[in-house]
């Protein structure tokens, strides 16, 4: 199966799986023929930013629409909570 091809300009859509973002999606639009091949999302937990990566993406294409699912790489995200800060008690 090959990549389905966008052109500059072009909106796609993002599916995120896994993490906190997963089932989440977005739209973006292509700034140079392609879809980007990691997105990092800022997201606030307990009033704090946090920094989400994820990665290897996957693009089909349904209809007219391109879409691009990513998953979470935990290892190269900000931790979600610190240990010391949990209420395991």
């Amino acid at each position: 199966m090959t990549a389905p091809e966008i052109s500059r300009g072009d909106e796609y859509v993002v599916f995120y799986t896994g993490g906190p973002y997963d089932g989440q999606t977005d739209t973006r639009i292509s700034t140079d023929g392609t879809w980007e091949t990691e997105l990092t999302v800022i997201a606030a937990f307990d009033g704090k930013e946090t920094q989400l990566d994820y990665v290897n993406p996957v693009a089909k294409q349904v209809g007219d629409q391109v879409q691009v699912t990513y998953t979470w790489d935990k290892l190269d995200s900000d931790p979600l909570e610190a240990i010391e800060e949990r209420n395991d008690s």
